[in-house]
């Protein structure tokens, strides 16, 4: 930004010198031309009326009056030969053209000439010729136009300074406003930008701290709300899971499975709430992993009962070579939990899991036999009206994965199929931070 802003404040300052300078270039040069035609008229006048009572009485003049160096005057008769001085011999066209009371300029190739008439009762008696070379003319032109573009250097100089120290009032308060925003939108919501005393950029400074303020006060309130709440649900439930474990011990057995089952929804119940409570803290919840075996064996233990009880299938595909292939918990648990969910809820028929391993990505294709969604509509955004249902659990499962380095995509809306994929870590932790380097390399060649 500081050399747009140099650059075209010295273009600026070039247009406008240009715009002012060759008009009165041009105009100098004139100027010159005509006060050097002036000066010999003068000269000549002179010079004929110191001679003119000679050549009146047809004498010849001893000496004409004395001239400037590089200033030549000669006396001729009517007829344009030369009586005295320094010239040519004959003046061809002048003798013939010349009238009493006017001025010739005769110039040549390289003299500026002026011939003024000698006039005896209005008749031409002799002529005076003054002549000096066009080059002094060009000298002094040439002088005054260095002079001129000296001082547009100089004018041009300043210019840049001025520019210069404009470019750094001007951007460095710019730079720090977008080097602000930039904190920001990484998350720091203390960020504050300091005033530069621009009214405009200051008023920008002002509402993106104010910006920053209600953003952050609202995501502390959210955190705050979500711990609370994470704190007050979690304490229900362990109650909830002692009394359960308790009537694991009455002698009944019609209600073990029952006890049983519902023992293990509040396990699974305590483990998202414990998820959401690590994401609203900004926990990262890639610390903790799993094993993909170990996944899929979950899902099939929450799900089956649940997919039975609406007389339809649950149905795992996955490679043989998964042993310790491992992934994220938190995404693959929550991610799947709500593609599984809308499955059961909105879907049809079997509903098939499918795994595919992708080198060093895995992908999760949860699809079922149901009608699928509207090809216009758009599943993830958050609470959707055209999203048939699909809103904000889709949204927060998109945003877990990518959280993750992952990736959740539609990848065909009838039969509805979801695909979830996830970078994976191989064998133990050393190789874990060159793992997710290439996980990520490979999820960015599937896009």
């Amino acid at each position: 930004m500081r050399k747009r802003i140099i650059l075209l404040t010295v273009l600026a300052g070039v247009l406008a010198i240009s715009l002012f300078g060759l008009p009165l270039a041009v105009g100098v040069a004139r100027y010159y031309l005509d006060d050097e035609r002036a000066e010999l008229e003068r000269l000549a006048d002179s010079a004929a009326l110191s001679v003119s009572a000679q050549v009146i009485r047809h004498d010849l003049p001893d000496r004409l009056p004395a001239a400037e160096a590089n200033t030549s005057l000669a006396l001729y008769n009517p007829s344009g030969d030369r009586l005295a001085g320094g010239g040519p011999a004959r003046l061809e066209a002048a003798g013939s053209a010349i009238r009493a009371n006017e001025v010739i300029a005769d110039d040549t190739g390289t003299d500026l000439v002026a011939i003024v008439p000698i006039t005896d009762a209005g008749t031409v008696v002799g002529m005076v010729r003054a002549a000096t070379p066009h080059s002094e003319v060009d000298r002094r032109t040439a002088l005054t136009w260095l002079g001129m573009g000296g001082l547009a250097v100089v004018a041009l100089a300043a210019t840049w300074l001025v520019a210069h120290r404009l470019s750094v009032r001007l951007a460095a308060p710019l730079e720090e406003l977008s080097t602000s925003a930039a904190r920001l939108g990484d998350g720091d919501f203390t960020v504050r930008t300091r005033r530069s005393r621009i009214p405009e950029i200051d008023r920008a400074g002002i509402a993106l701290d104010t910006t920053a303020g209600r953003i952050g006060d609202i995501l502390a309130r959210e955190r705050a709300f979500s711990a609370d709440a994470s704190h007050q649900l979690r304490t229900p439930l362990a109650g909830l899971q002692m009394q359960l474990e308790v009537a694991l011990e009455s002698p009944d057995p019609a209600l073990r499975p029952a006890v049983t089952a519902a023992l293990e929804t509040t396990y699974r119940l305590d483990r998202t709430i414990r998820d959401l409570l690590a994401l609203a803290r900004d926990a990262h919840p890639g610390t903790e992993l799993v094993e993909v075996k170990t996944a899929l064996a979950e899902f099939r233990q929450d799900w089956h009962g649940l997919l039975a009880a609406q007389g339809r299938v649950l149905l795992l595909r996955d490679p043989l070579d998964l042993a310790e292939t491992r992934v994220s918990a938190l995404a693959t648990r929550q991610a799947m939990t709500v593609l599984l969910d809308n499955a059961s809820r909105h879907g049809r028929g079997t509903v098939t899991v499918t795994v595919r391993d992708m080198g060093e990505a895995i992908a999760f294709d949860v699809t079922d036999e149901g009608p699928g969604l509207a090809s216009d509509a758009d599943p993830f955004r958050r609470r959707s009206d055209s999203a048939a249902g699909h809103g904000i659990g889709l949204a927060l499962a998109r945003s877990l994965a990518e959280a993750e380095g992952g990736r959740l995509l539609l990848g065909r809306p009838a039969p509805p199929t979801f695909t979830l994929l996830l970078p994976v870590r191989r064998g133990d932790a050393t190789g874990r931070e060159n793992d997710d380097r290439q996980a990520h390399a490979a999820l960015d060649l599937d896009r």
